[in-house]
């Protein structure tokens, strides 16, 4: 196994653990290297990367578990700037969603932003409709 840093053209580095450099090259290839935050393939490279040398198993895991640490309190600064995002720029209509947006799509109501709440076979026969949603991430209240 071996483990690149990632760097996305978005501002993005992250890490990510391959089998081994070949499997890394078929991989970018085929642009099946994302991006978590914008979702790209084709601006995902590999960035510079200090080898990991380490004195003991200990110090290896525990840097390893302040790596995870790190780049999870990351992840979730990203969904909570997110999510302050489209609650300021967008109208909460919760479990109306569906129907609100169909409303939209089809000229009967006033065209706004809105967000809420959908499932996942809901949101796909939005899509198959023709009206452009998204699912995002959304932080608890208590961890946002």
């Amino acid at each position: 196994m071996i483990k690149y840093n990632l760097e996305c053209s978005c501002g993005e580095t992250f890490e990510s653990w391959f089998q081994n450099s070949n499997e890394y090259e078929k991989l970018l290839k085929k642009n099946l290297i994302n991006c978590y935050v914008c979702g790209r393939s084709k601006t995902v490279k590999k960035s510079i990367m200090a080898p990991s040398v380490a004195t003991s198993k200990t110090s290896v895991a525990e840097k390893d578990v302040e790596q995870k640490k790190e780049f999870f309190k990351n992840v979730k600064s990203k969904i909570k700037e997110l999510n302050d995002y489209v609650a300021k720029n967008a109208e909460y209509v919760g479990d109306k969603f569906v129907s609100e947006v169909r409303s939209i799509h089809y000229d009967k109501k006033k065209k706004r932003n809105i967000y809420g709440n959908a499932t996942l076979e809901e949101t796909k026969e939005l899509q198959e409709e023709g009206i452009d949603v998204a699912t995002i991430p959304w932080a608890p209240k208590e961890d946002a």
